[in-house]
């Protein structure tokens, strides 16, 4: 079973400590005293958590909504906000810039203004919608899993000398190969093979395949052009322009390279 799985199972099992706040109420919407565990509105305040993460997942604003407003009312808006910076990376496209609308909502509701007050429950329900509305996906869950399985076959492989059911994106790795790139003057196998500068200039330092602006492009030029190494008009062109998009790391050779 992978990591992820075991850990939402074991997320609320019992005997886990439930920590309310002090000044929540002791009894819910219908008078009864409150079981550790129970919101406002008589619901497990770790079932309501999970419905905030699927919410968020699903992009249901108004369930969202309520949940963290149910979460925050109740005393557990701790809760919520571990719950919301987790799922701004578990559940959420990578780059939302939504990671720090929570950080700053969550700062506004707790140090400025009480968690469970109405004013720490609108930023309880900003912080939920802002998340529901941000571009969902699990692609870092995903990748964790995948890369994790990826290693656990390859080790197996070595142990059975076969080839592995799964590989790192990056295969063996090594000098020649598809990401030859990488190895220039910052790493020692580069620094073997003589790549100084020049090999950087040129080849390591090309961004894409959106390219440098004509800004950019133009400090670059000069740069190359008052640099010690003598770099030929074909080595500046190809260090500015774009990498393919469909062959990102495809690299002529130029044969004057030290």
């Amino acid at each position: 079973m992978g990591d992820d799985e075991s850990r939402q199972m074991t997320f609320g099992a019992d005997g886990e400590i439930s920590e309310r706040s002090p000044d929540a109420d002791d009894t819910n919407d219908f008078g009864d005293p409150k079981a550790a565990d129970e919101t406002d509105g008589g619901y497990n305040r770790y079932a309501v958590s999970s419905l905030l993460q699927k919410a968020v997942r699903r992009s249901d604003e108004e369930v969202a909504a309520w949940a963290a407003w149910e979460l925050a009312r109740s005393g557990f808006a701790w809760n919520l906000w571990e719950r919301l910076h987790l799922y701004v990376v578990e559940d959420l496209r990578a780059g939302q810039d939504v990671a720090l609308l929570v950080e700053r909502y969550e700062t506004l509701a707790t140090e400025r203004w009480e968690p469970n007050e109405w004013r720490g429950r609108l930023c309880a329900i900003h912080a939920a919608l802002a998340c529901a509305r941000a571009t969902s996906s699990r692609e870092g869950p995903n990748a964790d899993e995948f890369f994790r399985n990826a290693a656990a076959a390859r080790a197996e492989a070595d142990e059975t000398d076969t080839e592995p059911a799964a590989d790192f994106p990056v295969g063996e790795f090594e000098p020649g190969g598809e990401y030859d790139v990488a190895f220039d003057k910052h790493t020692g196998e580069g620094s073997r093979l003589g790549r100084g500068a020049e090999f950087f200039k040129t080849h390591g330092a090309r961004v894409g395949p959106e390219g440098e602006d004509d800004l950019s492009a133009r400090w670059q030029r000069l740069n190359m052009a008052l640099h010690d190494v003598d770099f030929s008009g074909a080595q500046i062109a190809h260090a500015i322009d774009p990498v393919d998009e469909d062959e990102q790391w495809a690299e002529p050779s130029f044969d004057d390279e030290g």
